[in-house]
């Protein structure tokens, strides 16, 4: 099975999905229907976290249709009674085969951007459309976050150090913190036609929802950013940092990317 930075078999991932849907689901969801999403298309919803998405597809496309949510680790959504058009699976896209073809719909947020093999899974899910399918993805550009209000220049500088840090561990785990400016190159060269790209920022004040991200995810890996050399005061000053109202960040830019499989006759 894949092991990723931010493993969704620990606990931290409940508070990440918790951040992640409430932030990005809205997001998501408009750009979805821009597919011309319906009742009885066939949608495969490729790591999934606890199936927010999933479901909601699962009222869109409704029992005439089919939803298939994909996760690493699935117990986060298997506690939820679905009708029986939306399937719930344990599965790893790098590894495992597809879980069907043919697909209306295949949808991915914040998922290549952690696979060292984004380019053969993207082309996997290329092929795993229909004539006239399309593929969402959605992905950060981590490489624009800047402080927009801070209480002096020592927490501007604080926030800097601990985010370079945490981008690097996610580098040498094989992500790429700039695949949200990438991703819809690379579903050109992977034969999709009719590409667009829409992106998606806020700013995140301290204390708020939507900031809360950096504080789960710098508590499930601050082992490992202890030993690239942020300390545990750092750490403290950071978590509290991240409570300060007068602290304000760019939230990372979502980059929704959306393309479609033209029938041979119209590429």
């Amino acid at each position: 099975m894949s092991r990723y930075l931010f493993d969704s078999a620990d606990a931290h991932a409940v508070g990440r999905f918790t951040v992640l849907e409430s932030c990005y689901d809205p997001v998501s969801r408009s750009q979805l229907e821009l597919t011309g999403l319906a009742r009885g298309w066939r949608c495969l919803e490729i790591g999934g976290g606890s199936a927010s998405l999933g479901d909601w597809l699962g009222e869109r496309v409704g029992p005439q249709g089919e939803v298939t949510v994909t996760e690493l680790e699935p117990r986060w959504a298997a506690s939820r009674q679905r009708p029986d058009h939306v399937r719930l699976l344990r599965h790893d896209v790098v590894h495992d085969p597809l879980p069907g073809k043919d697909y209306d719909l295949i949808h991915a947020r914040l998922v290549l951007l952690h696979l060292p093999q984004r380019i053969e899974v993207l082309t996997r899910l290329v092929a795993a459309l229909r004539p006239g399918g399309w593929l969402v993805l959605e992905e950060f550009d981590c490489g624009w976050t800047p402080v927009l209000a801070a209480p002096d220049d020592a927490s501007v500088l604080l926030f800097d150090r601990v985010h370079t840090a945490l981008m690097g561990l996610l580098e040498k785990a094989g992500a790429d913190p700039l695949w949200g400016r990438r991703v819809l190159g690379a579903m050109a060269v992977a034969g999709l036609q009719e590409l667009t790209a829409t992106t998606y920022a806020q700013a995140w004040p301290g204390g708020g929802t939507g900031i809360a991200l950096h504080r789960h995810n710098t508590d499930q890996v601050a082992d490992r950013l202890a030993a690239s050399g942020v300390s545990a005061d750092d750490l403290d000053e950071f978590r509290a940092l991240l409570k300060r109202p007068e602290f304000v960040v760019n939230s990372y830019p979502l980059i929704s990317a959306r393309g479609r499989r033209l029938h041979e006759k119209e590429v």
